[in-house]
């Protein structure tokens, strides 16, 4: 029988220092600042940051969102699609390569696996070597660390669920949710898993974006590259020879490319889908130029057309100005403008119109026929607010209730209103009407709600 299964080969990738690298880290710093420092900032005397799925409130920074502007995530999600793309067709994955979150936090792994149990060499000794009580204490304590590390990841995760200092209260004295803890827990063990243990196979076969890159990849995309005319034929050599007499290219086959690529790929063998643009052979491989007394740049972000053509990096970049390329920005402006816009110009009031189904239409004192109906006013301010109720649409039209109502900051109140018209006024039928909702003091906050007023026959 031939088995067609290929177990994994664990992959020990190699720590490499130069530009890209330094960059890597650069962005992992920002990230994780971003992501752990967040639910920890105050704006108006509570968190800053909050998605507060219990009370269907939204807070960012000076912004209150309730689940009504929904509208604003699905522009949000369409903003980030069309940026991906753009900057994809621009310059490959850059996303995968520096700002993942898989990549992050396997980096962050990594860094904590060699602080223990060392550089790539001790690591692989490590790994084959017998049981022994050194390895299983460095075992134990790079897990111990992995899993706080995990578990804190986790914690930060839901504080921006629940409020960042009520959970830790509550983590102090084991007074945690089911909820709290079970999520805690779960998006722990995903980031100890995924980080740990999947690494470089979530990038291989968990994450579509390796799948569709290619459609989105053309000859004037920006990758990582290996110039195979001058590097071939490959194969060692001391420094001092001539590689032209001895029939060489510049490739000295160290294999370091390989040995630093976190998904363990061989960049000489052409662009792959694995390969997710972050550098490292690039960097390794042009301190090996460095050392051998050669031009750097066998490895390098290039495109197919500039490799072939031998275009500078400039006649490259003219190229980067192509069809594909404005019409994603032309379309990522546009969506970007547009909730912008509607963000600035958003009103912070919604009203809803609920008729009552319990009295649609009546007769009242001196004749005159009134409607009931709910009005559900949402004060999306983080201040108290009084509104005016005023209403429109039908000859003599007003309200038998009180015309002004204090909402309190980003609360949700119900206010049942009775509208009457004179009994002469319509004619049998329904006939639309206007709510006017004006915040007092604030004529900017204005909303206008359609209704129909029933007049019985």
């Amino acid at each position: 029988m031939v088995s067609l299964y290929a177990s994994r080969e664990k992959i020990q990738p190699r720590s490499v220092q130069g530009l890209f690298a330094n960059w890597r880290w650069v962005m992992v710093w920002i990230t994780q600042l971003v992501f752990y420092g967040l639910p920890w900032l105050e704006w108006n005397a509570r968190q800053a940051v909050l998605f507060d799925l219990e009370a269907r409130r939204f807070y960012i920074f000076g912004l209150v969102l309730y689940p009504q502007d929904f509208i604003y995530l699905t522009g949000l999600l369409v903003i980030c699609a069309f940026a991906l793309f753009l900057f994809t067709a621009v310059a490959g994955r850059l996303w995968c390569g520096f700002a993942c979150p898989q990549t992050v936090y396997t980096e962050i792994f990594l860094w904590i696996e060699k602080k223990v149990e060392g550089d790539r060499s001790a690591r692989l000794r490590l790994d084959q070597s017998a049981l022994s009580a050194s390895k299983l204490g460095k075992r134990s304590l790079k897990h111990a660390l992995w899993i706080a590390f995990s578990l804190w990841t986790g914690f930060t995760f839901v504080g921006y669920f629940t409020p960042i200092r009520e959970l830790g209260a509550l983590s102090v004295a084991a007074a945690l949710g089911p909820w709290q803890l079970f999520w805690i827990f779960f998006y722990g063990f995903a980031t100890y898993g995924n980080a740990g243990f999947l690494r470089e196979q979530v990038c291989k076969y968990m994450c579509p974006y390796a799948r569709f890159q290619s459609a989105m990849f053309d000859r004037d995309t920006m990758i990582v590259t290996y110039d195979t005319r001058r590097g071939e034929p490959r194969g060692p050599r001391s420094k001092k020879a001539d590689p032209k007499a001895l029939g060489l290219g510049s490739c000295v086959d160290c294999t370091l490319c390989v040995q630093v690529c976190p998904t363990g790929i061989d960049i000489r063998n052409g662009l792959q889908s694995d390969c997710i643009g972050c550098a490292a052979c690039i960097d390794v491989c042009d301190d090996v130029m460095d050392k051998v007394g050669y031009p750097r740049g066998l490895i390098r972000f290039s495109t197919e057309n500039g490799l072939d053509n031998g275009w500078t990096t400039r006649q490259m970049l003219r190229r980067a100005l192509r069809p594909r390329v404005l019409i994603y920005t032309a379309i990522l402006g546009a969506i970007t403008l547009a909730v912008g816009l509607s963000l600035y110009m958003r009103t912070p009031l919604k009203v809803d119109v609920i008729r009552d189904r319990g009295a649609l239409a009546r007769m009242v004192e001196q004749g005159r026929i009134e409607n009931v109906f709910r009005l559900q006013i949402m004060n999306a301010t983080e201040s108290p607010q009084r509104y005016a109720i005023g209403v429109s649409g039908l000859p003599g039209i007003a309200l038998d209730s009180s015309a002004e109502v204090e909402v309190l900051s980003t609360e949700v109140r119900a206010v049942a209103v009775r509208v009457q018209i004179p009994p002469d006024a319509a004619s049998p039928g329904s006939h639309p009407i206007h709510f006017d909702i004006r915040a007092i003091g604030d004529e900017s906050i204005h909303v206008s709600e359609k209704a129909a007023f029933l007049v019985p026959r």
